[in-house]
């Protein structure tokens, strides 16, 4: 069985738009891409419906590409609606790539001139064909790739979601193996980067995803970046490495593999290999187009009033009279008040914080299976105990998401994978392996 063995996300403003009409949906084994037109108001907009309509998931039990291509037409009449029943987004569009990994094949569904790559050993193949006015010239054979990369009317779209209120998805499966490595990109990337550069920067396995990632962005830039850039890439291992397994679940405690861009460009992000505990988001377009990006935080000086007292003063103090002789008592009752306190605090250090220390330490050594709360689906596995504290105070944290959903265990088994059972590593790593595999009965 294949599955997601690391991937990276971001996108880029570029240098010459002021605006960042993108947006992308990352949540293994899903991926999307869309590139809004239509304006500063209008494109964000429309590429935030795209990829929005893929939040939940594709249904259970559906062929991946029957549900892929569903939801794009759902995203397409949604913005067609929205593109005539208000007038500041008339003529909005938007293209969509997505990908799903579906068993040993990656399925792709296309509008646009988006694109998917795949590299396989030493060879970049482009999975998707380019629904413009210069893409449909290179199909009939009236235009080389070579003339179709300067040409004039290169941005020309054919298909798009929104321009009529039903659109023609390209859906195709691919089948996958071990070390494939998948590019989904908007026109940002592949106007600016041609293939033969795209390969000699992809096929560097010496670099990690994120570098190769931030090194196509800076090409991009490099070349002028006329347009937005967003950059997803994954690889494809097999289940059976368990070293694989092992590097990506370590890794999930730093970083965050569900997120959903939208707007402005954000800072520089590390490459993701797990999904997070949050649920993607988008953000609106007015937030976008001041520079806020999803999951994001708000600037801590957004919004907030300046601290501040009454500008009363304090009362006046006041001072106890003592009885005659009993002057020199105070300094004695003081003394022994410092040392209680002083007694007090090394109590705690000496007894309670090792205590503290300890029982945060033994939620770092066990482990439980549940369901991600995202979706309540996704059979996880997660480091820590199975509690919250007051405030959301959350005692665990993701460690490991599967390729399969709860629907997808034996009814029999399922009570295993839910009643949150502590566990060491290896115990939940081979429970979840083994249903990934199909061995679980």
């Amino acid at each position: 069985m294949l599955r997601i063995a690391e991937h990276f996300h971001d996108s880029d403003l570029g240098r010459q738009r002021r605006g960042n009409e993108d947006s992308f949906y990352v949540r293994a084994p899903l991926f999307v891409v869309a590139d809004g037109m239509g304006g500063a108001q209008a494109g964000e907009v429309a590429s935030a419906i795209a990829v929005q309509q893929f939040e939940g998931g594709l249904p259970d039990g559906d062929d991946p590409g029957a549900a892929l291509a569903a939801l794009i037409q759902a995203a397409n009449l949604r913005i067609f609606e929205q593109a005539r029943s208000e007038s500041e987004h008339a003529g909005m569009g938007t293209t969509t790539t997505a990908a799903y990994l579906a068993g040993d094949a990656v399925v792709i569904a296309h509008v646009g001139d988006s694109r998917c790559y795949l590299l396989r050993d030493d060879d970049l193949l482009r999975l998707t064909r380019d629904h413009s006015l210069v893409g449909e010239l290179v199909a009939r054979g009236k235009l080389t790739e070579e003339q179709a990369e300067s040409h004039p009317q290169r941005s020309v779209i054919t298909r798009a979601l929104g321009a009529y209120p039903d659109v023609e998805v390209d859906v195709e499966a691919f089948p996958v193996r071990s070390g494939d490595l998948f590019l989904l990109c908007s026109d940002g990337l592949t106007s600016m980067v041609h293939e033969p550069q795209l390969k000699l920067l992809l096929a560097d396995r010496e670099r990690s995803l994120e570098r190769i990632g931030r090194d196509l962005i800076a090409a991009a830039n490099d070349a002028g970046g006329r347009d937005n850039i967003t950059v997803i890439l994954f690889r494809i291992e097999a289940v059976d490495d368990r070293r694989a397994v092992a590097a990506r679940a370590d890794d999930s405690a730093q970083t965050a593999e569900y997120d959903t861009f939208a707007g402005e460009a954000a800072e520089p992000r590390q490459a993701v290999s797990k999904p997070s505990a949050t649920g993607a988001a988008v953000a609106d377009p007015e937030a976008r187009r001041h520079g806020t990006v999803a999951l994001q935080a708000l600037d801590p000086d957004d919004g907030r009033a300046a601290p501040g007292g009454t500008g009363d003063s304090p009362p006046p103090r006041r001072t106890a009279q003592l009885p005659a002789g009993r002057e020199r008592e105070p300094p004695r009752v003081k003394r022994r008040s410092r040392l209680r306190s002083g007694g007090a605090l090394l109590l705690f250090l000496a007894v309670l914080l090792p205590l503290v220390i300890g029982a945060w330490l033994a939620t770092r050594a066990v482990y439980f299976i549940g369901t991600d709360p995202a979706d309540g689906r996704t059979v996880t596995i997660f480091r820590g105990l199975p509690y919250e504290l007051p405030f959301g105070l959350e005692l665990y944290e993701r460690y490991y998401d599967s390729g399969v959903t709860l629907a997808g265990v034996p009814p029999a088994r399922r009570a295993g994978f839910t009643d949150h059972k502590l566990r060491s590593r290896d115990d939940a790593e081979d429970l979840v392996i083994a249903l990934e595999k199909g061995e679980v009965e």
